[in-house]
């Protein structure tokens, strides 16, 4: 039990650079609290005294914030990371070194009694107020954005955006488990360039068309808010020709 402990503060120190001294971890922390409170809870529900594995998680989450279900199974060094809002229910079950952010929920699509919540891989990282329901895979080493609603199995080494979520890239499983938020793909925003580009090629030609015919052309009174709205989606990757 002790080992365990220990492993479980080298862990936060290890995923969260903000942790400075032993006992900033062993009181501040409550992803810590909720694992531990969890660790219990889950001894009693497996020795069926259920109300008291029950009992003991309600009291966690009270303190914590963190919901998990003393029925969900969890490995090793598991970190959430601030964690106020986290929910994670009865039949999860999460694999070695996965780390979850605030507000994450893995959750349950069904009202049948088996398997109705996600299994997580070994090396996952699902990014703040993230949702993935069901009985569905995410797979080792895979990462959910931030925001994202995961509905469908995701393959190891994977990165999965927006709602629902897409694969965005593939690549091999990480051994180490890394999410930077503000760098994942958007493909609304590659959608809307898209558009903005294609728009901006109609126009150039109609232009060219109306000059070779002498038609007077009306004025544009959407092009600065069409100007605005391209600033917010492209960072300079926009031109007149169209181009990105």
């Amino acid at each position: 039990m002790f080992n365990t402990i220990r492993e479980d503060i080298r862990n936060v120190y290890a995923k969260d650079p903000a942790a400075r001294g032993f006992w900033e971890v062993i009181f501040t922390y409550p992803g810590l609290h909720a694992l531990w409170g969890y660790r219990l809870s889950h001894w009693f529900w497996k020795v069926r005294w259920h109300f008291l594995g029950r009992l003991l998680s309600h009291i966690a989450r009270f303190l914590t914030g963190i919901e998990i279900h003393p029925g969900a199974t969890i490995g090793r060094r598991f970190f959430i990371d601030h964690g106020m809002g986290v929910v994670i229910g009865e039949t999860a079950e999460i694999g070695d070194d996965v780390l979850l952010y605030k507000g994450v929920v893995l959750g349950g699509t069904s009202l049948s009694k088996g398997k109705r919540h996600p299994t997580i891989g070994n090396n996952v990282v699902v990014g703040s107020n993230a949702t993935v329901l069901g009985n569905i895979l995410i797979g080792e080493g895979a990462r959910v954005g931030a925001g994202s609603v995961v509905v469908k199995n995701v393959p190891a080494g994977a990165t999965v955006v927006g709602i629902p979520g897409r694969v965005v890239d593939e690549h091999k499983p990480q051994t180490v488990t890394d999410l930077e938020h503000g760098r994942l793909p958007d493909p609304v925003a590659e959608a809307v360039r898209y558009i903005m580009a294609e728009q901006a090629k109609i126009e150039k030609r109609c232009a060219a068309l109306e000059e070779l015919g002498g038609i007077i052309a009306p004025v544009d009174d959407l092009k600065e808010k069409r100007r605005e709205i391209e600033r917010e989606f492209e960072d300079g990757e926009f031109d007149e020709g169209g181009g990105i």
